[in-house]
């Protein structure tokens, strides 16, 4: 059975499926900035420098969701910033496995943690391919390539 749903909908669809990875991203973010703490011993950081490099982390994931925000607005007008933000999803996931590749194994809670964000990536990464699928049937509709 084929689920046909008109343009409106697929756009709330896109929307909504860009929507999670924002809220996820951000949610991490804002918890990297208030609490810093709690995370460091995860990356094997500790005191000031620890907190710094934690919510540096959080500043540049707020700073990579500036794409995401613009195709969330409207996914059709803003197609780049989708295209864009899957290249920068990919990038992370394919960033984040090679790091953990690098890093021996007796670091265990360290490798654990980026584990989190290849795992965090991948989702996000899936979403936004299902997401760019149903864009880019939604432009051929709107935008028919002339014959």
């Amino acid at each position: 059975m084929k689920l046909h749903l008109s343009p409106p909908y697929r756009i709330w669809i896109v929307r909504f499926l860009i929507g999670l990875v924002v809220f996820f991203n951000l949610e991490s973010a804002i918890a990297f900035l208030i609490h810093p703490d709690v995370y460091t011993s995860s990356y094997e950081l500790s005191g000031i420098p620890g907190d710094a490099a934690i919510r540096g982390f959080a500043i540049l994931f707020c700073m990579w969701n500036v794409p995401y925000l613009f195709a969330f607005w409207h996914p059709i007008k803003y197609h780049i910033s989708l295209w864009e933000s899957v290249l920068m999803q990919a990038t992370g996931l394919l960033g984040e496995s090679w790091l953990v590749s690098q890093i021996p194994t007796e670091f265990g809670l360290l490798r654990n943690s980026i584990f989190r964000f290849i795992i965090f990536d991948g989702a996000g990464l899936l979403l936004l391919l299902i997401a760019l699928s149903l864009m880019i049937s939604l432009r051929k509709k709107t935008y028919p390539v002339p014959q």
